[in-house]
């Protein structure tokens, strides 16, 4: 097993159940015969970009480490509001964190409005906005 093939079934592990830990995703990829130690999880973890949510890790789109990073430090909450996200920042942290928002390519993402401690951020519809919203709230 190479590291592409692992990383996939990663994402495809945390796709279709609810992952909590490293070792519960360990014992599932050892299910799918994929062993893996805890330190080159912790390693695929981050080079995947995935985040810890209340609903176990998730894949947010592979956003780069600044939109990551400022997101870490700034982002103080995401919510859906029907077709929306709303993301609440620090106070003067919203615009910096809406440009590295638009600067990444996520399909759903139709555009972003930032003021100056709160984006928002328009969906396609609102399953798809609470499906963001869920995925970026693991960052707060």
């Amino acid at each position: 097993m190479n590291k592409s093939e692992r990383q996939q079934q990663i994402l495809k592990v945390i796709r279709e159940e609810e992952v909590h830990t490293q070792e519960q995703l360990a014992q599932l990829l050892k299910r799918r015969s994929f062993e893996a130690t805890q330190v080159t999880l912790s390693r695929d973890i981050r080079e995947l970009g995935l985040v810890k949510t209340a609903q176990g890790y998730a894949d947010i789109g592979n956003p780069t480490p600044k939109f990551l990073s400022l997101a870490r430090e700034f982002m103080t909450s995401a919510v859906a509001a029907q077709n929306l996200v709303v993301i609440r920042t620090s106070p003067g942290h919203a615009m910096s964190l809406a440009i590295a928002l638009d600067s990444e390519d996520y399909p759903n993402v139709v555009g972003t409005i930032a003021g100056d401690d709160t984006i928002f951020i328009a969906m396609p519809d609102s399953a798809q906005a609470n499906s963001f919203a869920a995925e970026l709230e693991g960052l707060a």
